[in-house]
Formats: C-alpha cells, structure tokens, sequence
C-alpha cells in the first residue's frame, strides 16, 4: 500500500514540511523536483499548488492532500475533510476572504455591488457569495496582484487576508467578511475506504494535529519537597493536570507539568522562590490528547 499525499507548493510549502518534521516525518524537496522523499515507504508525496489539490483529491489522481478550506468550498469539491489543521506560513493560521475597496469608494455593503465589476482568484466563491445576496455583479478572475486592481480594473476585490497589512497598505479597506478558512488534512472518498490508507491518513492526521497542539507548549521538570507541594499546585495552570512521582528520597518528588511557553517564563522565577529544584524547561514536538 502506498498513500498519494499532496503536499501543498507555494507559501505553505516550508511550514507544512516543518510540521511534518515535528510530526515524526522527514520530508526533503530537492531542487525543483515535484515528487519530494519522504521517510516513510507507505507514503509518495507531490508538490501541487493549494488551488489544485481538493480537484486532484476528488478524481481520485492522489488519496489526500493538503490545502485551504477555502479552495475546497471555491471548486465544490467531493472530498473528505479529515483534519483541521490551523497552521500557517506566519500568523494565527487561519484567514479570511473578504469584500474590500478603496477606501474612499461609496461602496459600504454587499448590495451596492449591483452592476459593478469584482476581481479576484476565487470567482466561484464570490459568485456564490453575490448569489446569496441577491446582487449580480460582474466578477473577473485575477491573476495576481489584486489589491492594485481598483479603481481603474476593478469597483471591488474579493481577496485572502490574515492581517489585513497588505489592504491597509493599498488604501483599501474591508466591506464584509465571504469565508472564513485554515489548512484541512482531505482525503478521497474511495481511499478513506481503503482500510490501509484510512489507517494512515489517521496516523498522518493524529500526528499533524499532535505537532499542532504542542506548538507554544513547553514541559517543565522539577524536584519539590512534600512540605511545598500544595503550595506549588496552587499556582500551576489549574486546567493542567501534573504527573507526579516518588524519589528515592521519600520527602521529595518529582513534577512534571506541561503549559504555555510564555507563561513557563514567568512561573519558573516563583517556583524557584516556592522550593522547587533542579527546575528543567523542555521542548515538545508533539502532545497527543
């Protein structure tokens, strides 16, 4: 058995090798080669462009891939959605597509679309949209370079956005939001049925989604005396629940706990203070639920 995996090209590519690498797998993309190795012989990657991979997922051309909600709703695509999996190049990992226009335009809601000219790379997304509304516009695919459409090419965009920073940047401003959208883990419908290839895209899915949790998450190790012991639980995150084990000094044990980076900073300080020793701060690749 040997899984089809799409592997998204593009500005995705670096993050979701990254991920796969805290994931347990080592993937290598040599030069401009489209069929990156990966360490595991059930499974053959491809490079693809987010855009193709849920029309190449559906016809049954690769087993599973990964790519943009977005791009399965704007193709309609017949797919199995097996794992959310909020990751990005940078940012929160997730995004939104959004109604937007210079920031001086009169246009202020979906309805004052009516009869004007929209661009932008999802035109079946945006149609929808319009349809649901009611309003027929006239809506043009962009090859690029959307936010310098308007005024002169363009009324309006329909455009993807983290931050907004590029719009802001192009005196544009937003008018609504059309979809919001993350990474999803898809698979074909006939491979999910597949015994073995299910079981690998679960594998492929859990260990993804572990690497995800434990991104800002850090363990921390420490010696406590029984004496401190209350008093240090009392200040651990209260949703955590720590591991604690007996030493061979029967007055002291040792403490395992994992929690936020950002909050292992300011706790290790208090901890110290509280009696706590031989503190240790590690990282994690993955935390499995």
């Amino acid at each position: 058995m040997t899984l089809r995996l799409g592997i998204p090209k593009g500005s995705l590519q670096d993050a979701t090798v990254e991920l796969f690498r805290r994931a347990g797998f080592k993937i290598t993309i040599s030069g401009r080669s489209y069929y990156p190795t990966i360490d595991d012989a059930g499974i053959e990657c491809m490079l693809l462009r987010a855009q193709e991979m849920a029309r190449y997922v559906e016809q049954g051309l690769l087993d599973a891939g990964l790519t943009g909600h977005d791009w399965v709703v704007e193709y309609e695509a017949d797919v199995m959605e097996v794992a959310n999996l909020v990751y990005s190049k940078t940012g929160s990992g997730k995004a939104r597509w959004v109604l937007a226009v210079p920031r001086d335009s009169e246009i202020n809601t979906v309805a004052d679309l009516q009869g004007k000219r929209i661009a932008t790379e999802a035109v079946g997304l945006t149609k929808r949209y319009l349809a649901q509304h009611g309003v027929t516009a006239k809506v043009e695919f962009s090859w690029g370079a959307t936010e310098v459409k308007p005024p002169y090419l363009a009324d309006a965009i329909v455009e993807i956005t983290e931050t907004g920073a590029s719009l802001r940047a192009n005196n544009m401003r937003i008018v609504d939001t059309v979809l919001e959208t993350n990474t999803k883990l898809i698979a074909n419908r006939d491979a999910w049925q597949d015994p073995e290839k299910r079981r690998k895209m679960e594998q492929i899915a859990m260990l993804l989604l572990g690497a995800i949790d434990a991104e800002g998450k850090v363990g921390l190790l420490m010696n406590v005396h029984r004496d401190s012991l209350d008093d240090i639980l009392a200040v651990l995150p209260s949703m955590q629940k720590p591991t604690i084990a007996a030493l061979t000094d029967e007055s002291w044990v040792d403490l395992t706990v994992v929690m936020e980076e950002k909050l292992a900073r300011e706790l290790i300080p208090e901890l110290k203070r509280m009696g706590a020793q031989g503190i240790v701060e590690f990282p994690l690749n993955k935390v499995i639920e």
